[in-house]
């Protein structure tokens, strides 16, 4: 796939304009979102995703498009994990709700530019260093392993594995940085009888930016091994994580009925893994694996095949997990 400078430009300025209009139109505001507004621009957003699908369609075929979808797909099934995380801090600052946008758009902001670094990393280790993806690979299926052992361990135990923990980071800022006792109005940065201060609300920020990029450490790899064009990597994150702010108000309420997620996050991180090692082992150059030759008796799975899975497995876990909520008893 060719990328045109021009074309990284127009996706740049989507993702600003975008940003620009929730900022403006709604965090410059603060308010709670009512579900139907939460429900329409979450809407808008994946129709969004849908027209960029079909853009990159029209331009570049139908097979890039595919891992644009499926990438896209990934990305956002990874981040409703997140917004479990999300609604840990937030409560644990307990950050008034009218401000709960900007602090979340903000922070969203911050983990767009993180991960646009980590992706060009990742591009360059991947055109330079095909070995790489037998570390990404392996990584995912730990991370598979990881997710369903950690699902059963929360089922069996009382206290919540999931508690969110202040990282150092924001412990970092909080003692270097004269703090405010408590919000001020939705302000990041407050100055008080000559003293410059940061409140709470930054800290937040900061924290939801961090934590994010603690995601992104599974999450690009596995776009990765759907695509390896990083315009797609990028294009696929910010069309997810744009729209991350209203769904986050859209299924606050709801994402304690998605039990089964975390199994359906783990078949498609396993997938995914073991796809990109069956892709390793096709592009094989490490002397120590087959004298360096590559071994291919596995086919790799096409495109179509990978968004097949990744949809089925996301509406087997939708489905699955209302029947199970919904049971008596």
């Amino acid at each position: 796939m060719s990328v045109s400078p021009l074309a990284w430009y127009a996706l740049a300025v989507i993702v600003v304009t975008l940003l620009m209009i929730d900022f403006i139109g709604h965090a410059r505001k603060p308010h709670p979102p009512s579900m139907r507004e939460a429900t329409g621009w979450t809407l808008g957003y994946i129709s969004l995703a849908v027209v960029y699908g079909l853009a990159v369609w029209a331009s570049a075929g139908t097979t890039y498009a595919g891992q644009f979808y499926a990438g896209w797909l990934t990305e956002w099934s990874l981040s409703v994990d997140n917004l479990f995380v999300f609604i840990l801090i937030l409560s644990a600052f307990r950050v008034p709700r009218e401000f709960q946008q900007k602090a979340l758009l903000l922070g969203i902001a911050t983990a767009l530019i993180l991960r646009l670094f980590f992706i060009l990393l990742g591009a360059t280790l991947v055109q330079h260093f095909s070995w790489v993806f037998y570390i990404f690979g392996a990584f995912l299926v730990y991370t598979a392993i990881k997710q369903v052992l950690d699902a059963r361990g929360g089922e069996e135990s009382e206290e919540d594995p999931t508690a969110y923990v202040d990282n150092s980071v924001t412990r970092f800022v909080r003692h270097l940085l004269p703090t405010t006792d408590g919000f001020v109005g939705n302000k990041l940065v407050h100055r008080h009888a000559g003293r410059t201060m940061i409140t709470p609300l930054l800290i937040v920020v900061i924290a939801l930016g961090t934590a994010d990029l603690m995601f992104a450490f599974d999450s690009i790899p596995a776009i990765f091994g759907l695509t390896s064009e990083p315009f797609l990597v990028f294009s696929a994150t910010a069309f997810s994580l744009l729209g991350l702010r209203q769904l986050f108000f859209l299924i606050d309420g709801l994402l304690s009925r998605l039990v089964y997620l975390p199994y359906g996050l783990a078949v498609i991180l396993g997938f995914i893994g073991l796809k990109l090692i069956n892709h390793a082992l096709h592009e094989n150059t490490l002397p120590f694996i087959a004298d360096g030759r590559s071994i291919t008796f596995v086919p790799e799975p096409s495109t179509e095949f990978s968004l097949g899975l990744i949809v089925v497995t996301l509406l087997l876990v939708a489905v699955t997990s209302l029947i199970h909520t919904r049971r008596p008893g």
